[in-house]
């Protein structure tokens, strides 16, 4: 195993015991920010999902061990991109667009993915993601803004940016984005 799979893995379980405290209310993007009726997070001002077909240009991002690149994504108000996603590193990662306030809600729960057993450092328990938490509420990672990959996983995320705001890319699995691992769209 390479030091930098074990620094990771140290970071990872180093920041379990810093994020415990975190709660996992309404549902996987409860939080700060706009809430759609059912307790999810909606995108407000950050933007949609965007159409196949209003795609303007496609951007590669690539994900390894708490880094992306790029690191700064240029976008123009109202366009829509394709953002093709591949992780290429030893641990599970996200790609999740969204305000430093968004970003902070969701690392309490992605804690909680940790904490029942979903994240596993390098790859994901889909089983224990789709139980049922409580109220209906499941761990699913499907919203439109977000890709959660394993090692050697590749998703597309299509997004429209819908008026300027103070967005970035983050990874919110524990102690990633706190090790550096998030970008800024130059909108």
């Amino acid at each position: 195993m390479s030091l930098k799979v074990l620094v990771s893995a140290a970071v990872l379980s180093v920041s379990a015991g810093a994020y415990a405290a975190g709660s996992h209310s309404g549902g996987h993007h409860a939080g700060e920010g706009d809430h759609a009726s059912d307790g999810h997070h909606s995108a407000g001002n950050i933007g949609r999902a965007g159409n196949p077909e209003d795609v303007t240009r496609t951007i590669d991002i690539t994900m390894y061990d708490n880094y992306y690149e790029p690191e700064v994504i240029d976008v123009n108000q109202g366009e829509t991109v394709r953002f093709r996603i591949t992780n290429q590193g030893a641990l599970v990662h996200e790609f999740n667009i969204g305000t430093a306030a968004m970003h902070r809600s969701h690392q309490a729960e992605m804690m909680m993915m940790v904490e029942h057993g979903v994240l596993k450092g390098d790859h994901i328990d889909h089983d224990m993601m789709n139980m049922d938490m409580g109220n209906g509420h499941t761990m699913k990672h499907d919203d439109p803004n977000s890709a959660l990959l394993e090692p050697g996983q590749s998703a597309e995320v299509i997004w429209t940016f819908n008026e300027q705001a103070n967005l970035e890319f983050a990874c919110n699995v524990p102690g990633h984005y706190q090790a550096g691992m998030s970008g800024e769209f130059d909108i």
